[in-house]
C-alpha cells in the first residue's frame, strides 16, 4: 500500500510566489530560461538551471553549475525569499487552465514504494538525465521540485480535498501562461493522520506521470545517503521525496504529434500509395484533430488527409500495440520513412499538443520538416494499463498540462520529514 506522509516545506511568501515560480527544469532550454528570467532575481531558474548564470561555454554539467544552484537556493533562504513551515503538513495545490480544473494534494512519497513497484512507472530513463538531478540533490540536500503522480479516485480524499478549498487559498496567482496556481496549508493533525491512512489502506498504486527522471534520481539518491550513513541515524528524509499526487480522473493529457524532414526518397504520390496498405486516406478541407482513436491527421504539400487505421493493421489485445503511437510507427515511420528509433533519428521531431496544430502548419510549410500527423490523445487509463503490466511506453506518448510550477515547494532532505 501507499505511504504518503506530510513534510515541511520550503515556500516563499505568498505575495512573491508569482516571480519566484517557474516552468520545470524540462520544458524549455538554457536559452529560454535566461530569456525569461531577465530582470527577475526572485526567478527559480536560478536554482534549476543555474547554468544560465554562466557563460555558454561552461557546460551544464559541470560542478559548478550544481554548486551554484546550492547557493542560490541557500542565498534565497538566508534573504527570506524562502521560509520553512514550522511543522509538517499536507498541501493542497489546485491548477486551472481555462475551464479546466485539477486538484491535487502535496506530500513525501517512499523511495521504497519506487523500488518495490508501487510507484508505477511507464517510459524507461536515460542514465545521463537522471544523473543531472542526482547531482543537484547531492550538492544541495533538497530536491527542488516535487513529481507529478496520479492515483486512482477515492471519494474520501475529494471530500477532504472539496472542504479544504471551499476557504480561500493561502497563494493564489495567474502565471504569464494563463494557467492559475492556488495553494491551501492542511495542518490540522487528526486530517493529516486521516489521509496517510486512507492512501495507505485503500491506494495500491500510485503512477507517475510527469517526472520519470526526477523520480529515479529522488530514490536513487536517498538509497545511496541512506547506504553512505550505513542506515544509521539518518534523517528520515532521506527516505521519501515530495510529490503532488492527482485524482486519476482529473488528469488532462493532450495530443503529442510528429513532424517528419523527409519522405524517404519517394514522391508525394509513391508515399500516399504506400500508406494506402494500411489507412483509409480521406483529403480534407480543413486541419484534421483526430477524435477517436486509430484516427490520425497529416499534413503534406499544403494538404491534410484524415488516415483511419484498417482493421488487422494492429493488435487490440496488446496495451502497447494498439496504442496510436504504436500503430503510426509500425505502418508509417518504420516500414515507409524509415524512422527506426524515435529516441535517437534527429529526422523526426514532436510538438506537444499545447502549440496547436498551427505549429505545425507552419514548420511544414517553412520547409524545416515535410510531413505531420496529427494523434488523438493517450488516456489515463491507456497510461494506468500499461504501468500495471510492468510495460513502458513508446517514447514522447504523453503531454500533461497543465504543468507544474516549480519553485512553490522545496524539500530539505535533512529537514523536513520529522526526527
Amino acid at each position: 500500500m501507499s505511504l504518503f506522509k506530510p513534510f515541511k516545506a520550503l515556500r516563499p511568501h505568498p505575495e512573491i510566489a508569482q516571480l519566484v515560480s517557474c516552468r520545470p527544469y524540462d520544458v524549455l532550454s538554457r536559452e529560454e530560461a535566461l530569456k525569461e528570467s531577465q530582470e527577475n532575481p526572485l526567478s527559480f531558474y536560478q536554482i534549476i538551471k543555474p547554468e544560465i548564470q554562466f557563460p555558454l561555454s561552461v557546460d551544464e554539467h559541470d560542478p559548478i553549475i550544481y554548486q551554484r544552484g546550492n547557493d542560490n537556493i541557500q542565498h534565497f533562504i538566508q534573504n527570506n525569499i524562502f521560509v520553512a513551515d514550522d511543522k509538517a503538513m499536507f498541501y493542497v495545490y489546485q491548477l486551472q487552465m481555462n475551464e479546466h480544473i485539477q486538484t491535487g494534494l502535496v506530500g513525501a512519497c517512499s523511495i521504497t514504494d519506487y523500488f518495490s513497484n508501487v510507484i508505477k512507472k511507464h517510459e524507461l530513463t536515460r542514465p545521463s538525465k537522471e544523473e543531472d538531478r542526482k547531482n543537484h540533490i547531492r550538492a544541495s540536500k533538497m530536491h527542488y521540485e516535487p513529481v507529478f503522480f496520479a492515483y486512482p479516485k477515492e471519494n474520501q480524499i475529494d471530500e477532504i480535498v472539496n472542504q479544504v478549498v471551499s476557504a480561500l487559498p493561502e497563494t493564489n496567482f495567474e502565471a504569464e501562461d494563463g494557467t492559475i496556481h492556488r495553494i491551501w496549508k492542511i495542518d490540522n493533525q487528526e486530517i493529516i493522520k486521516l489521509i496517510s491512512s486512507i492512501f495507505e489502506k485503500n491506494i495500491p498504486s500510485i503512477y507517475i506521470a510527469d517526472g520519470h527522471h526526477r523520480t529515479a534520481a529522488a530514490a536513487l539518491v536517498g538509497e545511496e545517503l541512506l547506504a553512505m550513513n550505513n542506515h544509521q541515524s539518518t534523517p528520515e528524509g532521506y527516505k521519501f521525496f515530495p510529490a503532488v499526487l492527482f485524482p486519476d480522473d482529473q488528469l488532462q493529457i493532450l495530443d503529442y504529434n510528429r513532424v517528419v524532414k523527409d519522405l524517404n526518397n519517394l514522391h508525394t504520390s509513391q508515399f500516399i500509395k504506400k500508406l494506402e496498405q494500411a489507412f483509409n486516406i480521406i483529403p480534407a478541407h480543413s486541419p484534421v484533430k483526430p477524435t477517436k482513436p486509430n484516427s490520425f491527421g497529416m499534413y503534406l504539400d499544403k494538404q491534410w488527409y484524415q488516415l483511419d487505421a484498417k482493421i488487422g493493421t494492429f493488435d487490440n489485445h496488446d496495451p502497447i500495440a494498439k496504442l496510436d503511437v504504436s500503430i503510426l510507427s509500425k505502418n508509417i515511420l518504420e516500414p515507409i520513412l524509415g524512422i527506426k528509433d524515435l529516441r535517437t533519428d534527429n529526422r523526426i521531431d514532436f510538438i506537444g499538443g499545447i502549440r496547436g496544430l498551427e505549429e505545425l502548419i507552419h514548420i511544414v510549410d517553412s520547409g524545416r520538416m515535410k510531413v505531420a500527423f496529427t494523434l488523438f490523445p493517450v488516456s489515463m487509463k491507456q497510461i494506468i494499463e500499461v504501468s500495471d503490466q510492468n510495460l513502458q511506453m513508446p517514447p514522447k506518448v504523453t503531454w500533461f498540462e497543465p504543468k507544474l510550477r516549480s519553485g512553490l515547494f522545496v524539500y530539505d532532505l535533512e529537514n523536513s520529514m520529522p526526527h
